[in-house]
């Protein structure tokens, strides 16, 4: 986001947001803020058909997601500090439900191991009846008799 955009959200100028920036530069690495070069800054001024008379004296910033959290920490105006307590609540509640997603695909896998090795059990039980119900021996001559003989006449 540019800094004329924040600037509205947290209700403050966009020069004393860039102050605040400058004065506490060390919390702000490039890759939570940069300034626009003129190319950058001349393609988005066609793209939303700002004049060319009056306007910015200097190139704006961009901030990351990251900028933009670390700004709302920075500037102390009523509204920025809503807008970080807000800030603060939702990053709770969405590491929350990532908690509460990955729980359930945890249980999910679970459950999925225990039907793979049923299924595996259930395979291994059918190929045991196979077996059983299968003759074991194709020898066809007759058996010999174990026990008591009766004599023959």
């Amino acid at each position: 986001m540019l800094d004329n955009d924040l600037a509205e959200l947290y209700g403050v100028e966009t020069r004393r947001l860039n102050e605040q920036v400058a004065r506490n530069i060390d919390r702000f690495p490039d890759d939570f803020m940069f300034r626009l070069d003129d190319h950058e800054f001349e393609s988005l001024k066609s793209q939303i058909a700002t004049s060319r008379w009056g306007g910015r004296r200097k190139l704006p910033y961009a901030f990351s997601e990251h900028g933009v959290l670390m700004l709302s920490s920075v500037l102390n105006s009523k509204q920025a500090i809503q807008v970080n307590i807000q800030l603060m609540r939702i990053f709770t509640r969405i590491r929350q439900l990532f908690f509460d997603n990955t729980e359930m695909r945890l249980e999910i896998e679970k459950i999925k191991t225990k039907l793979d090795n049923q299924g595996k059990n259930m395979e291994l039980v059918f190929r045991y009846l196979d077996e059983l119900m299968e003759p074991k021996s194709t020898d066809t001559r007759p058996r010999k008799t174990i026990g008591y003989k009766p004599e023959e006449l």
